[in-house]
């Protein structure tokens, strides 16, 4: 159940973000990912764990400079990024003290909707672009 509502959340919020408008800055996904990255953070300040923030802290740096990457260099490395995270989120290998039974799933079918949508999003525009030359 938790996939299915991770998936409907990302599509729900893409969708959103696309007929508000809020996509067409390119800094809308790779923020997204920041505030995506930052919750096991989160989870391990919730869970009293100082070592496990250590590491969760680590992997968020680096989903952040990924994220940041993305952001100068090409959206297609937002993609793979978003993706790559719900692999982390399906492999997840700190055992979190803070962080819901729940949370892997619903955050893995979250990433790996959005990576899609985005996906979708960058050929549509890309598509548009050409039509338009």
């Amino acid at each position: 159940m938790e996939y299915a509502i991770g998936v409907v959340l990302a599509l729900t919020v893409s969708l959103m973000a696309r007929w508000v408008g809020f996509d067409r800055d390119r800094s809308f996904y790779p923020t997204v990912l920041i505030v995506i990255a930052s919750y096991y953070a989160l989870f391990a300040v919730m869970g009293g764990s100082l070592q496990v923030l250590a590491q969760e802290a680590a992997v968020f740096a680096g989903f952040a400079l990924l994220a940041i990457g993305g952001y100068k260099l090409s959206p297609w490395i937002i993609v793979a990024t978003l993706a790559g995270h719900g692999l982390f989120d399906a492999l997840h290998p700190f055992d979190n003290p803070g962080m819901p039974a729940w949370w892997p799933g619903f955050c893995l079918g979250y990433d790996l909707a959005a990576a899609a949508f985005l996906a979708w999003n960058i050929s549509q525009a890309r598509g548009r672009r050409l039509r338009m030359e």
